[in-house]
């Protein structure tokens, strides 16, 4: 089959591989997924210049957790009826060192979710960390019905979905971007507000926005850069609201205010997908399911590439000019 592959760790340039590879066969409980597209995302390229929270001991890595294909076979202990089913896989090379930059991959049959007939194969690449990652940002602290949530780089890559989530469970959503194709994208997720946080004083513009006397009227923060944002965080977070992070490049070792998050009674939530519990994974695909059935998801797809120039899509989304998905196109 066509792979993409790495040996040794380092730039993408430098380590990415493209060629021949054998094809792999599903093991008791996995399916077999002819791979149509793949998304990459930060972790994946992270874990290829060894800088991931992850161990990735594997001499020989085929990157990328998530992707979407059709299962064309099944191993043992999975129904023989799933041959022939659109899916979308995510956590592919999660304890394992074949994902989905390849012609086939196998993986546990619930990693293998069926995709929608109304749903793309590169559609269904966007989903997996990006989508799983988001609705637990915004949901794992109770409903959002009837509150305020801020999803800081609304534009993003998770931020777009965090946008959809919240607006889907009944609230007022606030996105923060950098430029107007950043506040278009953040629109059409369905933000209520834009604020464009270089050029503007965020706190004051939720101020308001909410019409909060003292400030504070987000209950709930999703963000993208937990250091770099915390001072303002800070300023228009509610008593008892939450902050729900899955990123922090920018300040990776933050200094932590602890008394005036303890004055707030302030929640901390750290989002990692790749350890989130089972039921958790399991509400947030349900959620994700139910919103592709009913056409409520929107998904954005910056880029494409073919598998030949994978390079460039990790060089792409490495460089932080990329609005929304880069994706691999395998077929």
């Amino acid at each position: 089959m066509k792979a993409a592959w790495y040996d040794d760790k380092g730039s993408a340039r430098d380590v990415l591989r493209v060629g021949d590879l054998p094809r792999p066969e599903p093991g008791a409980g996995e399916v077999l997924v002819r791979i149509h597209a793949t998304g990459v995302n930060p972790s994946d390229t992270k874990s290829r210049r060894g800088g991931s929270v992850r161990a990735n001991p594997y001499p020989r890595v085929i990157p990328h957790q998530d992707g979407a294909g059709l299962i064309e076979a099944v191993g043992d202990g999975v129904d023989a009826g799933r041959v022939g089913e659109r899916v979308w896989v995510y956590e592919a090379q999660l304890g394992r060192p074949f994902g989905c930059a390849a012609q086939y991959t196998a993986v546990p049959s619930i990693n293998a979710v069926t995709l929608p007939d109304a749903v793309s194969y590169e559609q269904g690449a966007c989903l997996g960390v990006l989508a799983l990652t988001a609705h637990y940002s915004v949901m794992a602290d109770g409903p959002v019905s009837g509150r305020t949530v801020l999803v800081t780089g609304g534009a993003g890559a998770v931020g777009f979905y965090a946008v959809q989530f919240a607006r889907l469970a009944g609230a007022r959503v606030i996105a923060t971007v950098r430029t107007e194709e950043q506040e278009r994208v953040a629109r059409d997720a369905g933000a209520d507000h834009v604020i464009y946080r270089l050029k503007e004083d965020i706190a004051a513009r939720v101020a308001r926005i909410t019409g909060a006397k003292d400030g504070r009227g987000i209950d709930r923060i999703v963000d993208v850069a937990f250091g770099a944002n915390l001072d303002v965080s800070l300023k228009v977070l509610k008593h008892n609201g939450v902050i729900a992070s899955y990123a922090s490049d920018a300040v990776p070792v933050p200094a932590v205010p602890f008394w005036p998050l303890v004055g707030l009674n302030a929640t901390v939530r750290h989002v990692l997908v790749y350890v989130m519990s089972r039921q958790v994974h399991d509400q947030a695909i349900a959620a994700v399911t139910q919103a592709l059935r009913s056409d409520q998801l929107k998904h954005h797809i910056a880029v494409r590439f073919p598998l030949e120039q994978i390079a460039d899509a990790h060089e792409l989304l490495e460089s932080g000019k990329a609005v929304g998905k880069v994706v691999v196109t395998v077929d």
